[in-house]
Formats: C-alpha cells, structure tokens, sequence
C-alpha cells in the first residue's frame, strides 16, 4: 500500500530531527565537561546556557528571600522630638522592643512581590509608630527643670572656685610669708592667706565662665557646674565679683598696697591673659606658670612689704615647678584638649613638652642651691633636698626618653608630693635672723 504524501513528510521530518538530536548528543559527549552543553540559539544568535538558567534561579530565590525579610523586619523606632524627655527609660525600651502583627496579609511565597507592596508595608508601620509617639502623656514631653537647691549651692560654688587648686595657691601663700624673715604677724598672716584665697576663687570662677563652650567638649570639664547648668552663668559671674572686690580690699588695705596690686594683676593675667591664649599658642602654659609663681611672693610681699631676692627664689621654684607638673598632666589628656580645641604642647608640640619639662625639673636643683646664697635657708637645704630633686629629674628623663603615659603618669603623681615637702624643708632649714651672717 503506497504511503501518502503527509505521511511521508512526517516520517521524513521525522527522521531529520532525530539525526539533529543525535549529532548534538555525539558532539556533547566528545567535547570536554567544562564546555557548556548548547540548547538552542535565541533571536540575537546568542546561545543560552545551563548557567544562565542558574544565574535567574538564583536572583529570583535572592530577592524573594530579601522581600520576605522586609516583611517581617520589626518596627523602626518612632522619631521624636531630642527636645523631649521621658520619665522612665524603661518604658521607652519597652515600646520600642515592642512587635505588633502585620495586619496586611502576608504575601505568598510562590510569587514574588513588588516594591508597591513593601513600600505600603513600611509606611503603614512608621504611621503606627507616630500614632504611638502622639499617644504620649503631656507630662512626658515637658522640660526637666533643673532647680538649685540650698543645700547643693557650697558644694557647687567649691567647684566653681576649684578649691583644691585654691587650697593650693593659699598654701604657697603661706609658705612665703612663713619664709620671709622678720617677726611672724598672725593677723596680717591671716588676712593675707584670706584675700589671696578670695581672689583666687574669683579668677578661678571667671575662667569657668569663659570656657563653657569649651569645656563641654572636654570628658575632664564637662561635669562643671555652668556646663551642667548646676547655676546660671550670672551668679557666676555675681559670685567672682563679691570674691575679687573683698579680696583685693583685705590684700590692699588689711596688708599693704604692693600685695593688693599683686592680687589685681594675678587675676588680670589668669582671666585676661591666660585664658584666652590657651585657645591661641602654646605661650599660656609660661603664662600661667607665671600666674602660679606670684602667690609665694604676694606672701613673701606681706611679710616684708618689699620684692627681695627671696620672694623672687620663691617665685622661680614655682615658676618651674609647674613645668614637670602641667606637662605631664597635659601629656596624659592630649585628646580631651585636642577635642577642646586648646592649643598645648603636648597636642601640637609633643617633643618640646617633654624637652621642657625635663629642663624645668633640673632647674629645681639648681634654685634649691642659690637658696643659701640668698640668705633664704641654710645650707643644709639643699643637702637634704638633693634627693628629691634627683628623683623628680630621674622621672623627667624616663618622661623625656619614653614619651609614654606611663612615665607622664609616675613624673605628675611626683609632682603632687614633691612641692610641698621641698617648701617643708625650706621651713624647717630657714635662716633664723640670730644665725644670720654678719655683713
């Protein structure tokens, strides 16, 4: 029975489809495993590939999973106000770790979702989260006030005056006027060691004023009063006043106008002159060495009534004292004057801070020796106080050398020790006006 023509050109077809299929299965199998295994070729003449169907495979399971973890991705912490505080941290923790169900239906799995869906999501839970925010009480959105009680008000005010750098400076004060020679005088003793302390706590509490923006940067200054808002920056201001005008009269009137004047410069040169320049060059540290180094005279001053060649001795053991002392403080909180923004050797002159340092504390050596000369003690002083100042020089060496916080650390807890007991050993080696030589 012949075979119609369809039939024919179906088996012929057919049979050319099959010999294309089992050609490519021959090549396939001939080429190397690492070749790609060709299927058929698109409109561009581009051959597609297993990899290719892999590749879309894998983006689509990507973004499915992405879209599925923005889904059940937890509400973002509503924005508030920074102006506002809340009465319990608790309770702010609390709605913030708070999840609520989506109320939107979930999305399917087997589809992938589109970016109108996810933004309807996201906003539907920042709206909750600012009705949230509106649900709050008025008494959680009110300022705290922060009211001065009387009972806190001498504690405040000692550490606007810093009165432990105060206790210092009056202690100075006393050892000059103990060191001067001539009869000891309780009553101007005391009206000396009052007035200088007075006027310190005004030139203490003046610099405080100034430096409020300043110090709020510093982790040393910002839990000062005017930078906590402990006390306004006007009874501030009115407290250094009813300081510096008692003061410099009992200095003036109660002890004699050369310690009056004294006092009136010193706090001229702290708030005027030291203070501003810490903000400019790396001077104010001799700037305020030089501050530091006048209360031992106003002492010497109060005593005698006269500038000598003790009360100047005085001056310069205090003088370079305060080198060893600041720069390795300053070594140690390099940061926190950077941050500040205050110019000291130790942020942009680290190698002159220590070089300075080092020099200063060899000084003290040699000015404990002309003590004697000058008829200020004897010469048992600086016998007696040779190792002290061998051993702060030691300590500025390894500073020197080492460069490190470790020695910074070991040459300034030096520094607290060492002023006072040199001063208790220049007491207790004072020339007595009866051992006196005589001229």
């Amino acid at each position: 029975m012949a075979a119609s023509p369809h039939t024919l050109s179906s088996r012929l077809l057919t049979g050319w489809v099959g010999g294309c299929v089992c050609y490519l299965e021959g090549r396939a199998i001939q080429e190397s495993p690492h070749k790609f295994i060709h299927l058929f070729r698109n409109v561009n003449k581009q051959w597609i590939t297993f990899q290719h169907f892999n590749f879309l495979k894998r983006m689509y399971v990507t973004q499915l999973n992405r879209s599925l973890n923005q889904q059940v991705k937890p509400k973002p912490e509503p924005v508030a106000s920074p102006f506002l505080e809340k009465t319990s941290s608790g309770e702010t923790k609390l709605e913030i770790c708070e999840k609520k169900p989506l109320s939107s239906p979930c999305l399917p799995l087997s589809r992938k979702p589109n970016e109108k869906e996810l933004m309807g999501l996201e906003s539907a839970s920042i709206i909750e989260g600012s009705v949230d925010v509106g649900k709050e009480t008025k008494g959680e959105k009110q300022w705290k006030e922060m009211k001065l009680q009387v009972a806190d008000l001498p504690g405040i005010l000692a550490r606007l005056s810093k009165i432990k750098l105060t206790a210092l400076v009056v202690s100075t004060t006393a050892a000059g006027f103990a060191l001067a020679p001539g009869p000891f005088d309780w009553s101007c003793f005391l009206l000396a060691s009052v007035g200088t302390g007075l006027a310190s706590c005004a030139a203490n509490s003046i610099n405080q004023f100034f430096e409020v923006p300043f110090d709020s940067n510093m982790n040393r200054t910002k839990n000062r009063p005017l930078v906590r808002g402990q006390i306004s920056p006007l009874l501030a201001v009115s407290f250094a006043t009813c300081c510096a005008v008692p003061g410099v009269a009992l200095l003036t009137w109660g002890v004699n106008p050369l310690t009056g004047a004294l006092g009136v410069f010193n706090i001229f040169l702290y708030t005027c002159c030291y203070t501003p320049l810490k903000r400019i060059s790396i001077a104010n540290t001799w700037v305020g060495a030089v501050v530091g180094a006048i209360p031992p005279v106003m002492g010497w001053t109060a005593a005698t009534g006269s500038l000598d060649a003790g009360a100047f001795l005085l001056g310069g053991i205090l003088y370079s004292w305060q080198f060893p002392h600041f720069n390795a403080l300053s070594w140690g909180l390099r940061e926190d004057y950077s941050r500040g923004g205050y110019c000291m050797m130790s942020v942009t002159h680290p190698a002159l801070c220590r070089r300075v340092a080092l020099r200063h504390c060899l000084a003290l050596g040699a000015l404990s020796a002309a003590a004697p000369v000058l008829d200020v003690t004897t010469w048992t002083f600086p016998v007696v106080a040779l190792p002290l100042n061998l051993y702060i020089s030691y300590l500025g060496f390894r500073f020197y050398a080492d460069a490190d916080r470790a020695s910074s650390r070991r040459l300034f807890f030096c520094s607290l020790w060492h002023l006072p007991l040199l001063l208790l050993l220049m007491l207790t080696c004072k020339l007595r006006p009866d051992r006196a030589p005589a001229s």
